[in-house]
């Protein structure tokens, strides 16, 4: 083991706002990544409410968190973490390549939203979808938009939107919303929400490379109609990437780590940043805050 090394499983904001950390501590930050670094915000076209940014590219933002992270000598691994394997003073990462030890563990490997499994969403992503009404909801103002889902985060999302888009349309798949009372209740007295239940989202349409409109099934008569619209907002859930801390650390019911504000898991060595940490807010911001956090608590150890 390598007593100065810091474990970092996922190189999305958190995880890469933790390596900056470890290395301006003096510290090594050994980062773990099966895919492209940047995590999620990579497919952005714009982000506008990070700040310092008045306007920059997901791609764009992802690789200058990148590069100050490895300009600082942090280590970066394109490999697939396979096992997580916890000792009293050490963490262990096995990958196909092999085994890495470290004192102690960032766990940042981020959530990933549930999709619609539609041929053309993929493409559309950034394009007309969205998985965030927060992010993204400024560039479709004075448009027509649709949120599919029905529980808190939906019946917020369109909220949020209507004070902006032209009209939102509120698709379910049920009959009746799962949301809070009161959400219910707030979304009936906006005028430009249209609640559009028992329906589910059968295709997309596009123009130019941009999400057009959505063909739409009623799940009780079969009736299939289309709707025009510029945006759609899902909502559906998300599922947190933690399957290798399953019987390491708690985890709630939903299998998000349970961490408190400083990241510390019950594990002493294994900290949770980012979206796999339960919370109730999750942005770039909160996700660079937890790095930080975690950096800072981890060259402590």
């Amino acid at each position: 083991m390598n007593e100065r090394d810091i474990l970092i499983v996922g190189a999305g904001t958190a995880g890469l706002t933790a390596a900056i950390y470890v290395q301006r501590a003096g510290r090594h930050a050994v980062l773990f990544e099966k895919s492209a670094p940047g995590g999620q915000i990579v497919t952005a076209n714009e982000i506008q409410n990070y700040p310092g940014f008045v306007s920059v590219n997901g791609a764009d933002f992802a690789y200058r968190l990148y590069d100050q992270a490895v300009r600082l000598g942090a280590e970066f691994l394109s490999e697939e973490v396979l096992e997580i394997i916890p000792a009293d003073h050490s963490v262990t990462v096995r990958t196909a390549a092999g085994t890495r030890t470290g004192r102690a563990l960032i766990y940042a490997a981020g959530a990933s939203h549930r999709r619609l499994g539609l041929p053309e969403e993929e493409k559309l992503i950034g394009k007309g979808i969205s998985f965030c009404a927060n992010c993204d909801g400024a560039f479709f103002r004075d448009k027509r938009v649709a949120v599919n889902g029905g529980g808190n985060t939906a019946l917020d999302d369109a909220v949020y939107l209507s004070r902006m888009a032209s009209e939102v349309y509120l698709i379910h798949r049920r009959k009746e919303y799962r949301a809070e009372e009161a959400l219910q209740k707030q979304i009936a007295e906006i005028g430009n929400i249209h609640p559009i239940l028992d329906t589910v989202i059968t295709g997309l349409k596009e123009n130019d490379g941009h999400l057009s409109g959505l063909r739409l099934q009623n799940k009780d008569s079969g009736e299939e109609t289309e709707l025009a619209a510029e945006g759609l907002f899902l909502a559906i859930g998300m599922k947190p990437e933690t399957g290798l801390l399953k019987g390491i650390v708690k985890l709630d019911d939903a299998g998000y780590i349970i961490a408190s504000e400083d990241t510390r898991t019950d594990v002493p060595n294994i900290f949770a940043a980012g979206d796999v940490r339960k919370k109730q807010v999750r942005q770039l911001t909160t996700a660079a805050a937890d790095g930080t956090a975690a950096a800072i608590q981890a060259v402590s150890l």
